[in-house]
């Protein structure tokens, strides 16, 4: 395994002379003796075999093979910073990782807007984030794969909060020939066409939601696929409603005038992996995901 043979000190020497433009400044800068900064940078360039800096006049300028050590040096710098920040932030009980499992039908406005203001606050610690369709969110808690969970529903030992619930819309393509009938349409109407329906991507307690009742469907893994094959007139289905606005608006899609169950509402519970020990990276998470919902709630 290779040693590297140049210390942070000697990297950190670099920078300073480059950024106050002489050994004394950055003497200065570093509060250490100007021998100390010369020793440094002298001891690099004879371990690295190649000229760092030039003298013109009483300022220190880079050579062309300076200025590309000093470029990545700064990024080697930043990281070792991060890395001890990281330590910190471990040593205050922050999570170095947040496992987030949300159910698509979430709003993804809203997800990645609070994921934007977690970043700032989150001290180094990474979200892995895991989308899924139904009782996906379930597997994921009792296998113990999630810290936070915006799901359908909370698996027996599991409490969940609601968060926000979510439309869903039965629609189809203008040209349809359920929208040819012209009346409002019934539950037989729909059994004679393809019902375009999301899987459920959970295996062990699969759940099933809306009118399933159609002798012909087609499953699709995700919403976004869903949405093409249903406004590219591939059959009816229950679409989320923030999901298919600008469709309606475009006239891509169309509200089907069922008689009944034109349209149905499902609940999304925030849940935490181990609500006793989540940590304060999870809890803040959590917090913004909520205050992000209320806020665009009232708006």
């Amino acid at each position: 395994m290779f040693a590297p043979r140049i210390s942070l000190d000697q990297w950190r020497s670099l920078n300073a002379v480059v950024e106050t433009g002489g050994y004394s400044q950055a003497a200065a800068m570093l509060n250490r003796s100007q021998s100390s900064v010369s020793y440094h940078i002298a001891r690099l360039q004879d371990l690295l075999g190649i000229e760092v800096f030039r003298i013109v006049g009483r300022k220190a300028r880079l050579t062309e093979h300076g200025e590309v050590l000093y470029r990545r040096s700064q990024q080697l710098l930043r990281e070792a910073e991060q890395l001890e920040q990281l330590a910190h932030t471990l040593e205050q009980g922050w999570e170095a990782e947040i496992n987030l499992v949300v159910d698509a039908a979430f709003p993804p406005a809203l997800l990645m807007q609070a994921l934007k203001l977690f970043e700032p606050q989150s001290k180094g610690t990474r979200v892995q984030l895991n989308e899924v369709v139904l009782s996906g969110a379930e597997d994921a808690l009792v296998e113990g794969n999630a810290d936070l969970v915006i799901g359908a529903s909370a698996p027996s030992g599991f409490l969940g909060d609601h968060l926000i619930s979510i439309d869903f819309i039965a629609v189809a393509n203008p040209a349809h020939a359920l929208h040819k009938l012209k009346r409002p349409i019934t539950a037989s109407d729909l059994d004679k066409h393809l019902q375009v329906i999301i899987r459920d991507s959970g295996y062990a307690r699969k759940m099933d939601f809306g009118w399933l009742q159609a002798s012909h469907q087609w499953s699709v893994s995700s919403i976004d696929t869903a949405v093409t094959a249903i406004s590219n007139g591939l059959g009816f289905g229950w679409l989320p409603r923030h999901v298919i606005s600008s469709y309606i608006d475009k006239k891509n899609l169309k509200t089907l005038p069922l008689t009944e169950g034109q349209q149905y509402r499902a609940s999304l519970q925030m849940i935490y992996g181990d609500s006793e020990n989540a940590g304060p990276a999870t809890r803040t998470l959590a917090k913004i995901i909520k205050d992000v919902v209320i806020s665009n709630s009232q708006v």
